[in-house]
């Protein structure tokens, strides 16, 4: 595991984050997810209904991008592979949304499920370049 610097380690509590998947064509995609580090690693709930999932099921690179919001010349990137997981009793969701402040029971449509994505990391940028 590569690990996240002490001077970024606060970025791991930030409210949300951008993580970029590959699609079906070969492109990057993009959008913003919530997530939760808890136990040393990065993980998200994902809807199976959601394209952001089909594609990790397909092609499991990924990036998980955390502006610093106070300073966006901070940020940290963990790049690494997706390890997908059925979450179908709700137990790594409810975690995240109690983050949140939500019931991802509330989110998801009738026959959707959700599934647990942690990030296993390959690479990590932590970056400062704004003092």
């Amino acid at each position: 595991m590569t690990d996240v610097p002490e001077s970024h380690l606060d970025l791991l509590g930030a409210e949300v984050a951008v993580l970029t998947t590959i699609d079906a064509r070969g492109f990057p995609a993009s959008s913003g997810v919530w997530f939760l580090h808890d136990g040393g690693e990065t993980g998200l709930s994902l809807s199976s209904a959601r394209l952001k999932t089909k594609n990790l099921q397909q092609r499991p690179e990924c990036s998980l991008f955390i502006f610093d919001l106070g300073n966006p010349y901070r940020y940290l990137e963990i790049r690494g592979r997706a390890r997908i997981e059925p979450d179908d009793d709700y137990g790594f969701a409810d975690r995240v949304g109690a983050k949140y402040g939500a019931d991802l029971r509330q989110i998801d449509r009738e026959g959707e499920t959700r599934f647990k994505v942690t990030i296993e990391p390959v690479n990590v940028w932590a970056v400062n370049m704004g003092g």
